[in-house]
């Protein structure tokens, strides 16, 4: 009988005078059978704790026969030796073993490949950092974050973002945080926490059990669902795909620094800064921000800086090139987008459609994921495929997992045409019968007058220019500032 087998014999009660001296062999010799043991007693508990919040309340308990083979006795002085064995020996081994080792640490020195990681809190700033535990968990959390693992099966997390994709050796690992905690059954799933302590819970793949830290009804979540944890209770939400980096991203994330992106994205956008007909540049850093309603978070390259846009009402204020018409405009950001769910999410809108003036943009994402780039009182040419009397583009934006893209659109009221491209390429253009010139001035990102536009994600490096951009340049400026490899 090997160790697994007599441990959950000995955790389940079963196991004989024998089977317990064996065991307790096994654990004097072994530092790794001491640590499968704690793993092994984890799970047991996580999973008992799971399955006794889910029993019905009439169940009849079962009596317990009495021992046949075993003095009772003897027994319990054999129990209680592997305990102190185990207890004696734990002190030093619970601050010497390793929970998990590092597989890439993206902006972070001190978190290199190969570092073995075992108790103690970590807070980190800045960058990403990829674990794998010892039960095979990859896990991956984002900055800014403070947590710490407490063995291989537990990690609690004070705040910031973890992406946890959990093989089935490693099933009960769980994620605790101020507000409560997450038991994985066997999933892909995402722990966000903020600064104040509020968590919420992702399911990507799979089931996981929420339960809020002071009482409430333990909650069962599966594929696509959310669940915000607060103490006594919790509530349900939308999910947010895109809001967490996956472990099955992060080594195309990592090679992409390494070839120098980087350095590459600072010099691309150094130059355009310099174009004399830019109108607006956006990158999201220093003190000096936008007005509106946001979170900021990471962007794509690590400590840099992205608003995120979660809730209704979020949305941020641009008011720019008001004081004249724009014949030729192109406008481009990276987008980390979710699943859809409103009608549109706005990109950019200027604030006078309702107000009835010709040429106002509203450059927008479709529910069906596709671009969409209306002026107000263009018409389409005739012949144009599009069924809602607006410039749309082909292709989806919206990846199947949430990442970075880049997306822009080139707008030329003199050739009457709308040009999209999607990571560079060219998607499609559309003709126009009548194309008044870009107006500009008071406008949203993010959201629309609190209405039907709510994006969900992040935004990055968002531009305006006054001219149409070429397909080479466009091109360029997406090869350069692409944080994947």
């Amino acid at each position: 009988m090997n160790l697994e087998e007599l441990t959950h014999r000995y955790l389940d009660g079963h196991a004989t005078e024998e089977e317990v001296r064996k065991l307790d062999r096994l654990l004097l010799a072994q530092a790794d059978a001491r640590r499968a043991f704690a793993e092994l007693a984890n799970l047991d508990s996580a999973l008992a704790e799971q399955a006794a919040g889910w029993q019905e309340t009439t169940t009849t308990p079962i009596k317990a026969a009495p021992p046949a083979r075993m003095n009772t006795w003897r027994w319990l002085t054999a129990a209680a030796a592997v305990i102190a064995i185990f207890l004696g020996i734990w002190g030093w081994v619970i601050n010497a073993q390793p929970y998990a080792t590092v597989v890439r640490g993206m902006g972070r020195l001190d978190f290199t490949p190969g570092m073995e990681v075992g108790s103690g809190w970590h807070d980190i700033e800045v960058g990403t950092v990829e674990f794998v535990t010892t039960r095979g968990a990859r896990v991956v959390i984002e900055a800014p974050a403070s947590f710490a693992f407490e063995n291989g099966q537990r990690l609690r997390l004070k705040h910031g973002r973890v992406a946890a994709d959990v093989p089935p050796p490693a099933k009960g690992f769980t994620v605790i945080t101020p507000t409560g905690k997450a038991v994985d059954l066997g999933t892909k799933f995402g722990v966000d926490v903020s600064r104040q302590g509020q968590a919420e819970i992702h399911v990507f793949q799979g089931e996981v059990i929420a339960q809020s830290a002071q009482g409430g009804k333990r909650q069962s979540l599966r594929d696509g669902e959310a669940f915000s944890l607060e103490s006594g209770a919790g509530t349900s939400r939308e999910i947010r795909s895109a809001a967490f980096i996956q472990p099955d991203e992060t080594a195309a994330l990592q090679a992409a620094l390494a070839a120098g992106q980087q350095a590459h994205s600072d010099a691309a956008t150094a130059a355009l800064r310099k174009d004399p007909t830019l109108i607006a540049y956006l990158d999201f850093e220093g003190s000096s921000l936008p007005e509106g309603v946001f979170h900021l978070t990471q962007g794509r390259w690590p400590g840099s800086k992205a608003p995120e846009f979660v809730h209704v009402g979020d949305h941020m204020k641009l008011n720019v090139g008001g004081d004249h018409s724009w014949p030729q405009l192109t406008l481009a950001a990276w987008v980390r987008l979710d699943r859809l769910g409103a009608p549109y999410q706005s990109l950019y809108h200027t604030d006078g459609w309702d107000e009835d003036k010709s040429g106002q943009v509203h450059w927008i994402i479709n529910r069906d994921s596709t671009m969409r780039f209306a002026l107000k009182h263009n018409t389409l040419a005739p012949g144009s495929t599009e069924t809602q009397g607006f410039p749309d583009s082909r292709t989806p934006v919206l990846p199947e997992q949430g990442r970075w893209v880049h997306l822009a659109v080139v707008y030329d009221s003199v050739a009457k045409t709308v040009r999209f491209y999607l990571n560079g390429r060219f998607d499609k253009e559309t003709r126009q019968a009548i194309a008044h010139p870009a107006r500009l001035g008071p406008a949203q990102i993010g959201n629309w007058n609190s209405r039907d536009r709510k994006l969900s994600g992040r935004v990055d490096e968002l531009f305006l220019l006054g001219r149409c951009m070429r397909e080479d340049e466009i091109r360029r400026l997406y090869e350069a500032g692409n944080p994947y490899r």
